[in-house]
């Protein structure tokens, strides 16, 4: 599998696992549209990929359509009717745990999501019955995968916090144990599940048997989602966010999202006239625009029913203005604060009829809540993590509610005719990663390999580290690294060239002569493939 293609004409996916992004070529190459590729690489990655993704997780979706109509897909999952502030109360927690039954508190949307993509593909010509789309997730999960590196990596290095949920030794373990990279692990259960999927539709997933058995293995473990939570899910088309830069429009989804601090990154740092990459300017201008971003986002985004003020105001020129004039252009401002960690994958897929799809999903932690459903085989998400037990402030946990996402896949049609979508997955990263690659590759104009490929920075706290500092990649110029010590940034230089820690970045990208390109990050275990 190519990290990069280019060149193709009928169509291109790239994805972090290189059989996602097979599944998604074969559709291609069957006369599938983009978005029925990418509900079998959704479904693939489940199969091949749990650690970072799996059916009990969410999903949110940018479509472009060949009419040039840019849609959203919001496929998050509410509360459980059940998950009150004082049951987790009355069990001694003072935070929403994150591993075991009760973290296990919100619905998955992924499969809902799915569903609506295909209402969307079938609008726009697609044909492919749902067996055939399923069909290499089937495979996967029922005759076995091979085990990457990261999930024998994280498997190990998590080890004692998810051996004890329900499910999860007997599905993720071999005799007790983290696999090693490279062995063959199978997910009977959840191919049974994918299987039945496909001969009864989607729908069965919530309303159906299949969510008859989730419901009920929900109720044995002692989850707070019941079978009528599952019943009343669906997923929702909106309209996404925009931000106007120099070079074209850039697209990002509504709350509860962070879609709105990705895009308050680019069009603070548009505004900075930035003309050379990787230099100070641009490494201190994105940090700086980031910290103005998260500010934002952490006293804005929740439950789109409860947000404080529309977001789309904080994208006003007004607004823009007033932050950036916030920004010292030669002196970081005083950091941290409290950091969102996430295990995430995100993918993309075009075809010739101009249709481009990013896509996000995710089980929030990795491994989610590491309960594992006997039944069906799904992996529960983790998602209700991001709520308070306390009853006042902006992500109090109550039933039905939206939890705040971190995902927030990314798309952008340029003044020069192309259309492109990206992403990565990496929590707090994603906003920071997503401005790396599309500044390198848009603004700066270097390769689509290339702005991927360059080394990255993470400003915030990530898994296992005691500080909320600002990591760089080997790779960056000593004279980059000095220049951001003495204006003040809290500089750690990591010894890798490449680190998971810097996330998993892809994109496609639609050009006007009707050539489509893709890649996919070294970081990860897959590519880009095209037809």
């Amino acid at each position: 599998m190519d990290l990069h293609t280019a060149g193709h004409r009928r169509g291109v996916a790239a994805a972090p696992h290189a059989a996602a992004a097979e599944a998604g070529r074969a559709v291609l190459a069957e006369g599938g549209n983009a978005l029925e590729a990418m509900v079998a690489m959704a479904a693939t990655i489940a199969a091949v990929y749990p650690h970072m993704t799996h059916l009990g997780g969410d999903g949110f979706w940018l479509v472009h359509e060949p009419s040039g109509r840019v849609r959203a897909i919001q496929a998050a999952g509410r509360t459980g009717s059940r998950a009150t502030i004082d049951l987790y109360r009355e069990h001694g927690h003072e935070t929403v745990p994150t591993r075991g039954p009760l973290a296990a508190l919100t619905v998955p949307g992924a499969v809902d999501g799915w569903a609506t993509a295909l209402e969307a593909a079938h609008a726009l010509g697609g044909r492919l019955p749902l067996p055939v789309l399923l069909a290499p997730a089937i495979r996967a999960a029922g005759d076995g995968y091979t085990v990457s590196p990261s999930q024998a990596a994280l498997t190990a290095e998590k080890l004692a916090e998810l051996k004890d949920a329900p499910g999860f030794a007997e599905v993720f373990l071999a005799e007790g144990k983290a696999p090693e990279p490279g062995a063959t692990m199978r997910q009977e259960a959840l191919a049974a599940t994918l299987d039945h999927l496909a001969a009864e539709g989607l729908d069965d997933f919530y309303r159906g048997d299949v969510g008859r058995e989730i419901a009920a293995d929900l109720d044995r473990i002692g989850s707070p989602v019941t079978r009528a939570d599952l019943e009343r899910r669906h997923a929702t088309v909106a309209a996404p966010l925009s931000a106007a830069l120099s070079v074209g429009t850039v697209f990002n989804t509504p709350p509860p999202t962070q879609g709105l601090a990705s895009l308050i990154i680019l069009a603070l740092f548009d505004r900075m006239r930035v003309s050379e990459p990787d230099g100070f300017e641009h490494v201190h201008g994105l940090v700086e625009a980031t910290k103005r971003a998260f500010r934002v986002r952490d006293r804005a985004i929740c439950d789109p029913d409860h947000v404080p003020a529309p977001p789309e105001s904080f994208l006003a020129e007004k607004v823009l203005a007033a932050e950036l004039q916030r920004i010292d252009p030669r002196r970081a401002a005083p950091w941290p604060q409290a950091a969102e960690k996430g295990d995430t994958i995100w993918m993309g897929a075009a075809d010739a009829s101009g249709l481009v799809v990013s896509y996000i999903q995710s089980i929030y932690w990795e491994f989610g809540s590491g309960c594992v459903l006997p039944r069906t085989g799904v992996l529960m998400q983790n998602r209700g993590a991001s709520f308070s037990l306390e009853r006042k402030v902006l992500r109090a946990l109550a039933p039905g509610r939206l939890p705040f996402h971190t995902l927030n896949p990314a798309l952008a049609r340029l003044n020069d005719g192309r259309v492109i979508a990206y992403g990565t997955m990496g929590g707090d990263g994603q906003p920071q990663t997503q401005a790396a690659v599309f500044t390198r590759h848009v603004m700066f104009r270097q390769p689509l390999a290339d702005a991927i490929d360059a080394p990255r920075w993470l400003l915030g706290r990530t898994w296992g580290a005691a500080q909320d500092n600002l990591r760089l990649e080997a790779g960056f110029s000593d004279a980059l690294v000095d220049r951001l010590l003495s204006a003040g940034h809290d500089v750690e230089v990591l010894p890798e060239r490449h680190t998971v820690t810097m996330g998993h970045a892809g994109a496609v990208v639609m050009h006007p002569n009707g050539a489509i390109e893709g890649a996919h990050d070294p970081r990860a275990d897959g590519g880009a493939a095209g037809v």
